[in-house]
């Protein structure tokens, strides 16, 4: 059974890094020690860094977080660990590594043999059938936006609808009905800042302070209330 916590963000303005979803964290870990961190999506960031500081931020789980490119053989580390971790950062970036290092399968594999599995933003976003709503600047070519497809729609972390004064762009609602009319059948969830989408089976519910958003092709954007199941 899927055993997933998707994140929309790291942080609040008020809290520190992940500490507003350390208990959604602690709940999906369960009896988890030893994480494998996949932190492909930092770049300007070392992963070292990044892997010490997702380290500092869940010290009080009492977890061992290691990541992944210490390993010689990542495919079997994932196989090996009590569950896994994907940081957000650049969405381009983590499928380009994952595709590189041949870990798509593996980590599917794992998901659906129901391994806890804990992303926030990119490590979110890679769990839709493509990264193609991602909010990020394609900095790489990942050699194909298909990503992991643990979940049945697309997902747009970050999401907000606010437009700054004197903006003149499109705003997110209208970048994501671009997307729905070009492919009608694929449906787009939009998950607010300080939101979670908590996956047991096929089962998915709607976590957080704020209501999501759906987005499907000939109809207007529907809100959904946190406490919500998600369901296309």
């Amino acid at each position: 059974m899927k055993n997933l916590l998707l994140l929309s963000n790291s942080r609040m303005p008020t809290t520190a890094y992940l500490e507003h979803a350390v208990d959604a964290i602690c709940e999906t870990l369960g009896q988890a020690k030893k994480i494998v961190l996949i932190p492909y999506a930092s770049v300007t960031i070392a992963w070292d860094s990044t892997a010490k500081n997702v380290r500092n931020a869940l010290e009080p789980l009492g977890i061992e977080i290691i990541a992944i490119h210490h390993f010689k053989d990542p495919a079997k580390a994932l196989a090996e660990a009590d569950a896994i971790m994907v940081n957000g950062g650049n969405t381009f970036n983590l499928l380009h590594h994952l595709r590189r290092k041949e870990l798509i399968v593996p980590l599917r594999t794992q998901i659906f043999a129901g391994k806890p599995y804990v992303g926030w933003s990119a490590g979110s976003a890679i769990c839709a059938p493509t990264i193609r709503t991602t909010n990020d600047m394609p900095i790489i070519d990942p050699s194909g936006l298909d990503a992991l497809g643990v979940i049945d729609f697309q997902l747009n972390a970050h999401y907000t609808n606010s437009v700054p004064e004197g903006w003149m762009g499109e705003t997110r609602d209208q970048r994501l009905a671009e997307f729905v009319a070009l492919n009608p059948t694929v449906p787009v969830f939009g998950l607010p800042e300080g939101d979670w989408l908590r996956v047991r089976g096929a089962d998915i519910t709607l976590h957080g302070p704020f209501p999501g958003k759906w987005f499907r092709a000939g109809v207007e954007p529907t809100p959904l209330a946190s406490g919500s199941a998600v369901a296309i």
